[in-house]
Protein backbone atom coordinates (compact mmCIF):
# COMPACT_ATOMS: atom_id res chain seq x y z
CA UNK A 1 0.00 0.00 0.00
CA UNK A 2 1.04 3.05 -0.65
CA UNK A 3 0.09 6.70 0.64
CA UNK A 4 0.97 10.18 -1.69
CA UNK A 5 3.21 12.94 -0.36
CA UNK A 6 3.17 14.96 -2.45
CA UNK A 7 1.85 18.86 -3.01
CA UNK A 8 2.92 21.58 -5.30
CA UNK A 9 1.01 25.02 -6.13
CA UNK A 10 -1.83 24.44 -8.42
CA UNK A 11 -2.10 26.05 -11.69
CA UNK A 12 -5.42 26.96 -13.45
CA UNK A 13 -6.36 24.36 -15.72
CA UNK A 14 -9.71 23.85 -17.88
CA UNK A 15 -11.51 22.41 -15.43
CA UNK A 16 -10.90 25.73 -13.49
CA UNK A 17 -12.23 27.85 -16.29
CA UNK A 18 -15.23 25.91 -16.95
CA UNK A 19 -18.88 27.28 -16.13
CA UNK A 20 -19.52 25.56 -12.96
CA UNK A 21 -23.34 24.03 -13.21
CA UNK A 22 -25.54 22.77 -10.42
CA UNK A 23 -25.91 18.66 -11.60
CA UNK A 24 -29.51 18.27 -9.82
CA UNK A 25 -29.59 14.46 -11.95
CA UNK A 26 -26.37 13.48 -10.41
CA UNK A 27 -27.27 10.69 -8.44
CA UNK A 28 -27.32 12.17 -4.31
CA UNK A 29 -26.57 7.86 -3.04
CA UNK A 30 -23.34 7.35 -4.22
CA UNK A 31 -20.25 8.60 -2.29
CA UNK A 32 -17.87 8.53 -5.15
CA UNK A 33 -16.79 11.90 -5.75
CA UNK A 34 -16.82 12.55 -9.72
CA UNK A 35 -13.59 13.05 -11.94
CA UNK A 36 -12.51 16.07 -11.06
CA UNK A 37 -8.69 17.55 -11.36
CA UNK A 38 -7.20 17.60 -7.80
CA UNK A 39 -4.91 20.23 -6.60
CA UNK A 40 -1.46 19.44 -7.00
CA UNK A 41 0.52 19.01 -3.34
CA UNK A 42 2.88 21.06 -1.86
CA UNK A 43 6.72 20.46 -1.33
CA UNK A 44 7.76 17.69 0.47
CA UNK A 45 4.06 16.20 0.24
CA UNK A 46 4.88 15.33 -3.31
CA UNK A 47 6.95 12.26 -2.30
CA UNK A 48 5.59 8.65 -2.48
CA UNK A 49 6.54 6.16 -0.09
CA UNK A 50 5.65 2.65 1.18
CA UNK A 51 4.43 3.25 4.00
CA UNK A 52 5.15 -0.61 4.59
CA UNK A 53 8.16 0.98 5.67
CA UNK A 54 6.69 2.47 8.36
CA UNK A 55 7.07 1.39 12.04
CA UNK A 56 4.01 -0.52 12.21
CA UNK A 57 3.30 0.23 16.12
CA UNK A 58 2.70 4.09 14.43
CA UNK A 59 0.32 2.70 11.92
CA UNK A 60 -1.69 -0.22 12.56
CA UNK A 61 -4.40 1.21 14.33
CA UNK A 62 -4.47 3.78 11.53
CA UNK A 63 -7.90 4.37 9.45
CA UNK A 64 -8.54 5.30 6.23
CA UNK A 65 -6.83 9.11 5.40
CA UNK A 66 -9.99 11.34 5.34
CA UNK A 67 -9.89 14.62 3.30
CA UNK A 68 -10.02 17.94 4.32
CA UNK A 69 -10.91 20.92 2.85
CA UNK A 70 -10.54 24.39 4.35
CA UNK A 71 -11.09 27.99 2.82
CA UNK A 72 -9.98 31.02 4.18
CA UNK A 73 -6.59 28.87 4.82
CA UNK A 74 -4.08 31.73 5.18
CA UNK A 75 -6.18 33.80 7.65
CA UNK A 76 -5.82 33.91 11.05
CA UNK A 77 -8.38 31.22 12.14
CA UNK A 78 -6.70 28.76 9.83
CA UNK A 79 -3.81 29.50 11.47
CA UNK A 80 -4.62 27.71 14.92
CA UNK A 81 -7.39 25.43 13.07
CA UNK A 82 -4.96 23.70 10.30
CA UNK A 83 -2.04 22.40 13.16
CA UNK A 84 -5.03 21.32 15.39
CA UNK A 85 -6.15 18.87 12.48
CA UNK A 86 -2.92 18.00 11.70
CA UNK A 87 -1.77 16.79 15.28
CA UNK A 88 -4.69 14.27 15.40
CA UNK A 89 -6.67 16.27 18.14
CA UNK A 90 -9.58 16.76 16.41
CA UNK A 91 -10.66 13.64 14.23
CA UNK A 92 -7.84 11.56 16.28
CA UNK A 93 -5.19 9.80 17.08
CA UNK A 94 -5.55 6.97 14.44
CA UNK A 95 -7.17 9.43 12.05
CA UNK A 96 -4.41 10.15 9.31
CA UNK A 97 -5.87 13.32 7.57
CA UNK A 98 -5.02 15.19 3.85
CA UNK A 99 -5.54 19.09 4.22
CA UNK A 100 -7.08 20.31 1.07
CA UNK A 101 -6.53 24.39 1.07
CA UNK A 102 -8.21 27.08 -0.59
CA UNK A 103 -6.53 30.67 -1.04
CA UNK A 104 -7.01 33.70 -3.40
CA UNK A 105 -4.73 34.67 -6.36
CA UNK A 106 -2.97 37.23 -3.35
CA UNK A 107 -2.85 35.11 -0.80
CA UNK A 108 -1.18 31.73 -2.68
CA UNK A 109 2.30 33.47 -1.04
CA UNK A 110 0.93 33.22 2.30
CA UNK A 111 -1.03 29.52 1.72
CA UNK A 112 2.80 28.69 0.69
CA UNK A 113 3.78 29.81 4.20
CA UNK A 114 1.64 27.74 5.96
CA UNK A 115 2.39 24.34 4.08
CA UNK A 116 6.06 24.92 4.78
CA UNK A 117 5.33 25.62 8.44
CA UNK A 118 2.77 22.42 8.17
CA UNK A 119 6.39 20.51 6.77
CA UNK A 120 8.28 21.59 9.30
CA UNK A 121 6.18 20.29 11.85
CA UNK A 122 6.41 16.85 11.02
CA UNK A 123 2.57 15.26 11.99
CA UNK A 124 2.93 11.58 11.17
CA UNK A 125 -0.66 11.72 10.65
CA UNK A 126 -0.29 14.55 8.18
CA UNK A 127 -0.46 12.61 5.24
CA UNK A 128 -0.63 15.07 2.05
CA UNK A 129 -0.94 19.23 1.90
CA UNK A 130 -2.49 20.48 -1.14
CA UNK A 131 -3.11 24.25 -2.09
CA UNK A 132 -4.54 25.95 -5.04
CA UNK A 133 -6.65 29.26 -5.25
CA UNK A 134 -10.04 26.98 -7.72
CA UNK A 135 -12.47 25.74 -5.75
CA UNK A 136 -12.95 22.88 -7.89
CA UNK A 137 -9.48 21.42 -7.47
CA UNK A 138 -9.17 21.84 -4.10
CA UNK A 139 -12.68 20.47 -2.74
CA UNK A 140 -12.01 17.27 -5.31
CA UNK A 141 -13.41 14.32 -3.33
CA UNK A 142 -13.43 16.31 0.01
CA UNK A 143 -14.83 14.37 3.14
CA UNK A 144 -15.40 17.43 5.16
CA UNK A 145 -15.39 21.28 3.87
CA UNK A 146 -14.55 23.70 6.62
CA UNK A 147 -15.87 27.21 4.97
CA UNK A 148 -13.71 29.76 7.00
CA UNK A 149 -12.95 32.39 4.08
CA UNK A 150 -15.58 35.22 3.74
CA UNK A 151 -14.94 38.69 2.46
CA UNK A 152 -14.56 41.43 5.33
CA UNK A 153 -17.28 44.12 6.04
CA UNK A 154 -15.90 47.00 4.11
CA UNK A 155 -16.36 50.55 5.28
CA UNK A 156 -19.86 51.95 5.46
CA UNK A 157 -21.01 48.10 4.36
CA UNK A 158 -24.47 47.57 5.40
CA UNK A 159 -25.79 43.37 6.09
CA UNK A 160 -27.06 43.42 3.19
CA UNK A 161 -24.32 44.44 1.48
CA UNK A 162 -22.26 41.59 3.01
CA UNK A 163 -24.87 38.76 2.54
CA UNK A 164 -25.24 39.49 -0.96
CA UNK A 165 -21.25 39.72 -1.37
CA UNK A 166 -20.28 36.89 0.35
CA UNK A 167 -23.45 35.10 -1.21
CA UNK A 168 -22.30 35.38 -4.56
CA UNK A 169 -18.94 33.72 -2.96
CA UNK A 170 -20.82 30.63 -1.70
CA UNK A 171 -22.91 30.03 -4.49
CA UNK A 172 -19.68 29.42 -6.57
CA UNK A 173 -18.01 27.05 -3.56
CA UNK A 174 -22.20 25.13 -3.20
CA UNK A 175 -21.48 24.60 -6.98
CA UNK A 176 -18.30 23.71 -6.79
CA UNK A 177 -18.84 21.33 -3.61
CA UNK A 178 -21.56 19.80 -5.90
CA UNK A 179 -19.69 18.89 -8.69
CA UNK A 180 -16.33 17.72 -7.06
CA UNK A 181 -16.54 17.14 -3.21
CA UNK A 182 -17.46 13.48 -2.10
CA UNK A 183 -21.11 12.95 -1.81
CA UNK A 184 -21.38 12.86 1.96
CA UNK A 185 -19.51 15.52 2.32
CA UNK A 186 -19.56 17.31 5.77
CA UNK A 187 -20.08 21.26 5.58
CA UNK A 188 -19.03 23.58 8.09
CA UNK A 189 -19.34 27.26 7.38
CA UNK A 190 -17.54 29.64 9.73
CA UNK A 191 -17.18 32.88 7.55
CA UNK A 192 -19.88 35.18 8.42
CA UNK A 193 -23.27 35.95 8.04
CA UNK A 194 -22.59 31.69 8.59
CA UNK A 195 -26.29 30.67 8.82
CA UNK A 196 -26.78 32.41 5.38
CA UNK A 197 -23.94 30.90 3.49
CA UNK A 198 -24.61 27.92 4.54
CA UNK A 199 -27.96 28.19 3.76
CA UNK A 200 -26.90 29.65 0.07
CA UNK A 201 -24.07 26.77 0.30
CA UNK A 202 -26.66 23.99 0.58
CA UNK A 203 -29.06 25.12 -1.89
CA UNK A 204 -26.64 25.07 -4.72
CA UNK A 205 -24.96 21.69 -3.84
CA UNK A 206 -28.05 19.16 -4.65
CA UNK A 207 -26.39 16.32 -4.61
CA UNK A 208 -24.74 16.95 -0.88
CA UNK A 209 -27.45 16.06 1.68
CA UNK A 210 -29.21 18.95 3.28
CA UNK A 211 -28.71 17.93 6.56
CA UNK A 212 -25.13 17.64 6.32
CA UNK A 213 -24.63 21.50 5.87
CA UNK A 214 -23.60 23.28 9.18
CA UNK A 215 -22.96 26.61 10.35
CA UNK A 216 -20.95 27.63 13.64
CA UNK A 217 -22.72 28.49 16.76
CA UNK A 218 -20.19 26.51 18.96
CA UNK A 219 -18.34 29.46 19.57
CA UNK A 220 -21.37 31.26 21.23
CA UNK A 221 -22.12 27.65 23.08
CA UNK A 222 -18.53 27.77 24.66
CA UNK A 223 -19.04 31.64 25.88
CA UNK A 224 -22.46 30.61 27.26
CA UNK A 225 -20.83 27.65 29.40
CA UNK A 226 -18.45 30.66 30.46
CA UNK A 227 -20.46 32.63 31.30
CA UNK A 228 -22.51 30.18 33.74
CA UNK A 229 -19.48 28.52 35.09
CA UNK A 230 -18.25 32.47 36.52
CA UNK A 231 -21.72 33.05 37.88
CA UNK A 232 -22.45 29.73 39.65
CA UNK A 233 -18.44 30.04 40.96
CA UNK A 234 -17.85 26.40 39.01
CA UNK A 235 -15.60 24.94 36.56
CA UNK A 236 -16.77 24.70 33.04
CA UNK A 237 -16.91 21.15 32.69
CA UNK A 238 -19.42 21.47 35.58
CA UNK A 239 -21.89 22.87 32.38
CA UNK A 240 -24.21 21.20 29.97
CA UNK A 241 -26.97 20.91 28.17
CA UNK A 242 -26.50 24.34 26.94
CA UNK A 243 -27.88 25.18 23.58
CA UNK A 244 -27.58 28.19 21.14
CA UNK A 245 -30.49 28.93 18.86
CA UNK A 246 -31.61 30.81 15.57
CA UNK A 247 -29.03 32.93 14.16
CA UNK A 248 -25.38 33.54 15.14
CA UNK A 249 -26.03 37.50 15.25
CA UNK A 250 -27.21 39.35 18.39
CA UNK A 251 -30.67 37.91 17.84
CA UNK A 252 -29.21 34.71 19.27
CA UNK A 253 -30.76 32.85 22.12
CA UNK A 254 -28.66 31.00 24.54
CA UNK A 255 -30.74 28.78 26.35
CA UNK A 256 -30.40 29.09 30.27
CA UNK A 257 -33.69 27.30 30.84
CA UNK A 258 -32.74 24.06 29.86
CA UNK A 259 -28.76 23.90 31.10
CA UNK A 260 -27.55 21.96 33.99
CA UNK A 261 -24.72 23.12 35.82
CA UNK A 262 -23.25 20.22 38.17
CA UNK A 263 -26.51 18.11 36.94
CA UNK A 264 -29.09 20.75 38.55
CA UNK A 265 -31.24 23.01 36.04
CA UNK A 266 -28.81 26.22 35.74
CA UNK A 267 -31.84 28.47 36.76
CA UNK A 268 -32.11 26.50 40.30
CA UNK A 269 -28.23 26.92 40.71
CA UNK A 270 -28.72 30.15 39.84
CA UNK A 271 -31.72 31.81 41.04
CA UNK A 272 -31.64 35.16 39.25
CA UNK A 273 -34.03 35.47 36.51
CA UNK A 274 -33.21 39.24 36.10
CA UNK A 275 -29.50 38.18 35.35
CA UNK A 276 -30.54 35.07 32.91
CA UNK A 277 -32.43 37.75 30.89
CA UNK A 278 -30.78 40.95 31.24
CA UNK A 279 -27.24 40.32 31.43
CA UNK A 280 -26.33 36.32 30.69
CA UNK A 281 -28.42 36.74 27.02
CA UNK A 282 -26.35 39.85 25.65
CA UNK A 283 -22.89 38.96 27.53
CA UNK A 284 -22.58 36.18 25.30
CA UNK A 285 -23.58 37.77 21.32
CA UNK A 286 -21.28 40.83 22.54
CA UNK A 287 -18.70 38.45 23.50
CA UNK A 288 -16.21 39.17 20.60
CA UNK A 289 -16.63 42.84 20.85
CA UNK A 290 -15.44 43.10 24.50
CA UNK A 291 -13.12 40.70 23.57
CA UNK A 292 -11.29 43.85 20.80
CA UNK A 293 -11.49 46.39 23.39
CA UNK A 294 -9.12 44.19 25.06
CA UNK A 295 -6.55 43.49 22.47
CA UNK A 296 -7.46 44.89 19.40
CA UNK A 297 -7.99 41.46 18.11
CA UNK A 298 -11.04 39.41 16.69
CA UNK A 299 -11.38 35.95 18.64
CA UNK A 300 -9.31 34.15 15.87
CA UNK A 301 -7.84 31.32 18.30
CA UNK A 302 -11.13 30.80 20.08
CA UNK A 303 -12.94 30.48 16.63
CA UNK A 304 -10.24 28.03 16.41
CA UNK A 305 -11.44 25.83 19.30
CA UNK A 306 -14.85 25.76 18.88
CA UNK A 307 -14.83 24.58 14.88
CA UNK A 308 -12.42 21.35 16.07
CA UNK A 309 -15.21 21.06 19.29
CA UNK A 310 -17.81 21.53 16.71
CA UNK A 311 -15.99 18.31 14.54
CA UNK A 312 -15.33 16.53 17.87
CA UNK A 313 -19.01 16.72 18.50
CA UNK A 314 -19.87 14.59 14.91
CA UNK A 315 -17.13 12.31 15.41
CA UNK A 316 -17.39 11.56 19.16
CA UNK A 317 -20.73 10.27 20.81
CA UNK A 318 -22.55 13.08 22.90
CA UNK A 319 -22.76 12.02 26.64
CA UNK A 320 -25.88 10.60 27.92
CA UNK A 321 -28.29 13.82 28.44
CA UNK A 322 -26.20 16.40 27.11
CA UNK A 323 -26.01 18.86 23.55
CA UNK A 324 -24.30 20.18 21.60
CA UNK A 325 -25.12 23.82 19.30
CA UNK A 326 -24.99 23.84 15.61
CA UNK A 327 -27.09 25.50 12.90
CA UNK A 328 -28.50 23.23 10.07
CA UNK A 329 -31.50 23.26 7.83
CA UNK A 330 -34.45 23.54 9.97
CA UNK A 331 -36.85 20.62 7.34
CA UNK A 332 -39.23 19.11 10.06
CA UNK A 333 -37.60 20.39 12.77
CA UNK A 334 -39.45 19.61 16.00
CA UNK A 335 -39.56 23.02 17.40
CA UNK A 336 -42.16 24.21 14.61
CA UNK A 337 -39.73 27.27 13.16
CA UNK A 338 -40.07 27.42 9.52
CA UNK A 339 -38.43 24.96 6.77
CA UNK A 340 -35.80 25.69 4.36
CA UNK A 341 -33.34 28.05 6.77
CA UNK A 342 -30.22 27.22 8.75
CA UNK A 343 -30.84 27.65 12.07
CA UNK A 344 -29.17 26.64 15.70
CA UNK A 345 -30.91 23.69 17.27
CA UNK A 346 -29.46 21.58 20.51
CA UNK A 347 -28.22 19.04 18.81
CA UNK A 348 -26.77 14.85 19.77
CA UNK A 349 -24.52 12.57 17.51
CA UNK A 350 -23.53 8.86 17.54
CA UNK A 351 -20.86 9.93 16.90
CA UNK A 352 -20.48 8.49 13.11
CA UNK A 353 -20.67 12.08 11.22
CA UNK A 354 -24.46 12.52 11.73
CA UNK A 355 -26.52 13.81 14.19
CA UNK A 356 -30.22 14.39 14.78
CA UNK A 357 -32.08 17.36 17.31
CA UNK A 358 -32.93 17.09 20.40
CA UNK A 359 -36.81 16.70 20.86
CA UNK A 360 -36.65 17.33 24.32
CA UNK A 361 -35.74 20.97 25.35
CA UNK A 362 -38.67 22.85 26.95
CA UNK A 363 -39.93 26.32 25.37
CA UNK A 364 -41.46 28.67 28.00
CA UNK A 365 -43.17 31.92 26.70
CA UNK A 366 -39.56 34.29 27.10
CA UNK A 367 -37.59 31.52 25.21
CA UNK A 368 -40.68 31.02 21.99
CA UNK A 369 -40.26 35.02 21.19
CA UNK A 370 -37.00 34.62 21.42
CA UNK A 371 -37.02 32.33 19.13
CA UNK A 372 -39.63 34.02 16.71
CA UNK A 373 -37.18 37.20 16.75
CA UNK A 374 -33.92 35.34 15.70
CA UNK A 375 -36.16 33.34 12.94
CA UNK A 376 -37.87 36.42 11.71
CA UNK A 377 -34.20 37.89 11.05
CA UNK A 378 -33.39 34.31 9.53
CA UNK A 379 -36.27 34.87 7.02
CA UNK A 380 -35.50 37.90 6.08
CA UNK A 381 -31.91 37.16 5.32
CA UNK A 382 -33.10 34.62 3.48
CA UNK A 383 -35.59 36.99 1.71
CA UNK A 384 -32.32 39.18 0.60
CA UNK A 385 -30.35 36.09 -1.16
CA UNK A 386 -33.41 34.76 -3.06
CA UNK A 387 -31.63 35.45 -6.38
CA UNK A 388 -28.75 33.55 -5.47
CA UNK A 389 -31.03 30.29 -3.98
CA UNK A 390 -33.36 29.97 -7.17
CA UNK A 391 -36.39 31.18 -5.27
CA UNK A 392 -38.32 33.85 -6.27
CA UNK A 393 -39.91 37.12 -4.99
CA UNK A 394 -37.91 37.92 -2.21
CA UNK A 395 -37.11 41.23 -1.36
CA UNK A 396 -34.63 42.56 0.97
CA UNK A 397 -35.71 44.05 4.33
CA UNK A 398 -32.60 44.71 6.46
CA UNK A 399 -31.55 47.59 4.44
CA UNK A 400 -31.57 50.28 7.27
CA UNK A 401 -31.80 48.28 9.80
CA UNK A 402 -30.11 48.14 13.65
CA UNK A 403 -27.07 46.13 12.74
CA UNK A 404 -27.07 42.51 14.25
CA UNK A 405 -23.43 41.31 13.30
CA UNK A 406 -21.96 40.02 16.93
CA UNK A 407 -19.80 42.63 17.56
CA UNK A 408 -15.82 42.10 16.67
CA UNK A 409 -16.80 39.76 13.72
CA UNK A 410 -17.34 41.30 9.95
Amino acid sequence: MQVAMQTKLSTKSAVSRRTLRVKAEAAATTTAPPAVKPAEKYGVFRLSYDVQNEDRALTKTWKKTVKVAVTGASGNIANHLLFMLASGEVYGKDQPIALQLLGSDRSIGALEGVAMELEDSLYPLLREVSIGVDPMEVFAGAEWALMVGAKPRGPGMERADLLNQNGEIFQVQGRALNEAADRNCKVLVVGNPCNTNALIAMENAPNIPRKNFHALTRLDENRAKCQLALKAGKFYTSVSRVAIWGNHSTTQVPDFLNAKIGGLPAVNVIRDDKWFKEQFTPTVATRGGALIKKWGKSSAASTAVSIADAIRALVVPTAPGDCFSTAVVSDGNPYGVKDGLIFSFPCRSKGDGDYEICNDFILDDWLRTKLAATEDELVKERDCVSHLIGRMGGACAIRGVPDTTVPGEN
